[in-house]
């Protein structure tokens, strides 16, 4: 019996964890332009990226998925400078694997281009802001400011996007379930998968 409750403890301190964890630590798992792959917007849906960002409010943490044809692009982490430049000659990192997965990690901002070449500059790039660990959002810097400048040889930065704040400073208990719960949240969800039914 008191292996049992010693057990239920632990498990109500887990699930406990987690709840914190949601409010500011559980990631989630984002794929870039939801049904839409990584690709050229088409003329229909040429602002795909910005729509896609709208609803979102990424944290540190989180994760973003590209899904492409691995023989036909790939996706380029990049600077502030060579993404208002569309320059690939110098990417910090780059994924070809066709299901691509960046870590948001830092915060602030985050810049991704296709690695196909004139890809950039027909819109197939994007932005994306990436909160402190308390939800604030650091003030964009000078290159970050004029990365979002019109693409060269474009119109417009289509495919660029920008998380807006959350409105509250933070989620409530009930969002912060969802946030566990959440698609993305895979180990998270496996932990409560494993303490809900040790407390029942």
């Amino acid at each position: 019996m008191r292996a049992r409750s010693a057990l239920a403890s632990a498990a109500v301190l887990l699930l406990l964890l987690l709840l914190l964890l949601a409010d500011g630590g559980a990631c989630a798992m984002y794929k870039v332009g939801d049904l839409d792959a990584w690709g050229v917007p088409p003329p229909s849906k040429p602002d795909v990226y910005k729509r896609w960002a709208k609803g979102i409010h990424f944290a540190l943490g989180d994760s973003i998925w590209f899904l492409y044809p691995p023989s036909q692009d790939s996706v380029l982490q990049v600077t502030p400078e060579a993404f208002a430049a569309c320059d690939l000659a110098s990417p910090v990192l780059k994924l070809a694997d066709g299901n691509s997965v960046f870590n948001l990690t830092t915060p602030g901002r985050a810049y991704y281009t296709s690695g196909a070449p004139g890809h950039c500059r027909k819109g197939q790039k994007l932005w994306v802001d990436v909160p402190m660990a308390n939800g604030t959002y650091l003030q964009p810097s000078a290159s970050d400011l004029a990365a979002q400048a019109p693409t060269p040889a474009a119109e417009a930065p289509e495919g660029s996007l920008s998380a807006s704040a959350p409105a509250g400073a933070h989620p409530s208990a009930a969002a912060a379930l969802r946030a566990v719960s959440g698609a993305g949240s895979v180990v998270a969800a496996a932990a409560l998968s494993v303490a809900l039914p040790l407390l029942l």
